[in-house]
């Protein structure tokens, strides 16, 4: 037994199963999770000592490879001041000031522990806004564990949501619409029978937990439109695309400036984090400056403050990191793109700069229910061979994988060649 099977198995008895977040279970895959004790550069390393090659960087944040000098150092130079104060700091105005001056939306911003806590925010000030109790999601599209988020699609899209986990109330489902990703149609449908009573439509514009599945031209303009139209808040959930597909995201890569913005990952450089920000009128209904309470001890901590700004500077100084992110996922792209015509296999591959998903169906893919037809048996083989050549995927073939600028040219290539091998491996092994 492995060293990480062994503390996998120790820690089944001690954590609701024996992980602290689900998808790092491997039940999507099967077997037991490795346990990683260390990181650098495009490198992890496991408990039993080996390595792999790096294709989700922490689910985003190491956009620069782990353990980037800098951001380290910013850390090292932090903590000989002390852990947290919950106080204000410099820190936070510095980087209250460098995120609004790179993400086209932020008027203000408000700094938080997590993506999950920026979302459940940011949908209470647009309710506070507005006057207005329900939300529209997507289906398939991801806004952590808040109640509001944990609701799936009825029998289309004019259905109220249902629960998708106990203990999220059918009061709290009522008042979350859905509908599926990419449909225009769907969403006008859900505005018109909900005249002036929707507050907020939130939605990943590149989504990141279905895979990674990219907005259909004209989808993100007509959702602005219609959000104007009716005089709903437009919320980007950027907690994986900020700071990643753009120095501002994808609202600049795409040219959409919504009303409210969640980020989270790259802000703290690998130290939990979040923020919401927005237009100014918006955001002044934040308690103290307005009625919407919303606040938490270790928001802004000096340290998550330190790494984040480390991170951010290097990116708004160094615009060649994402022309590299952009030469990196096309290289995986064309080189995954020649083994499946090799294979003569017609998987769908969805790629935008360095976020990329290996889709195994034959269908394309632009929503959640296109992303459901995938063989999952067939993934679960291919990710352990993909392992066993040293390359650690995302364990779902519901996930995006994020690459970071520490790839060489050498390990794209190592990568290109374990995949079209796992592939076979995988297909045999049927």
């Amino acid at each position: 037994m492995t060293t990480s099977q062994q503390l996998f198995e120790k820690a089944k008895e001690l954590i609701p199963g024996g992980v602290n977040s689900p998808v790092r279970a491997f039940r999507a895959v099967g077997g037991s999770p490795l346990f990683i004790k260390s990181a650098k550069g495009p490198y992890i390393y496991d408990e039993d000592g080996r390595s792999y090659i790096e294709l989700i960087n922490s689910w985003g944040p190491m956009i620069l490879g782990h353990a980037f000098e800098p951001v380290e150092q910013a850390v090292r130079d932090a903590i000989q001041h002390s852990f947290s104060f919950g106080a204000p700091t410099r820190k936070e105005v510095e980087m209250a000031e460098l995120i609004i001056s790179m993400v086209p939306s932020v008027e203000k911003v408000r700094m938080v522990n997590s993506g999950t806590e920026a979302t459940m925010a940011a949908i209470r000030v647009a309710r506070g806004f507005t006057g207005r109790d329900k939300i529209i999601k997507f289906e398939g599209c991801y806004h952590g564990h808040g109640d509001s988020f944990l609701i799936a699609a009825g029998s289309g899209a004019m259905t109220m949501g249902v629960p998708d986990s106990p203990g999220v109330t059918k009061a709290t489902a009522a008042d979350t619409l859905t509908a599926p990703y990419n449909d225009l149609a769907a969403v006008e449908v859900l505005l018109e029978n909900n005249h002036n009573q929707v507050a907020a439509l939130i939605l990943e514009p590149v989504v990141g937990n279905m895979g990674c599945v990219l907005p259909e031209p004209g989808f993100l303009e007509g959702i602005r439109s219609l959000c104007d139209k009716h005089g709903v808040v437009l919320i980007f959930d950027e907690v994986m695309t900020g700071f990643r597909l753009a120095r501002g995201g994808a609202q600049e890569r795409f040219g959409i400036t919504p009303d409210l913005t969640t980020m989270g990952k790259i802000i703290g450089g690998g130290m939990p984090v979040g923020a919401y920000g927005g237009r100014r009128d918006i955001m002044d209904m934040v308690s103290p400056a307005g009625p919407v309470y919303q606040a938490g001890t270790l928001s802004g901590n000096p340290i998550a403050m330190s790494a984040g700004l480390a991170m951010l500077r290097h990116l708004n100084d160094n615009p060649g990191v994402y022309s590299r992110l952009e030469e990196i996922g096309t290289k995986l792209h064309t080189g995954f793109s020649n083994s499946l015509a090799k294979l003569g296999l017609p998987f769908t591959i969805n790629q935008i700069g360095s976020m990329f998903t290996l889709f195994m169906t034959e269908r394309s893919v632009s929503n959640f229910a296109d992303a459901k037809t995938c063989d999952l048996p067939l993934f679960g083989r291919y990710f352990h061979a993909m392992l066993e050549r040293g390359v650690y995927l995302a364990p779902s073939q519901f996930e995006s994988l994020f690459v970071s600028v520490a790839l060489t040219d050498e390990l794209i290539d190592q990568v290109i060649q374990a995949n079209e091998e796992s592939l076979t491996v995988a297909l045999t092994n049927a």
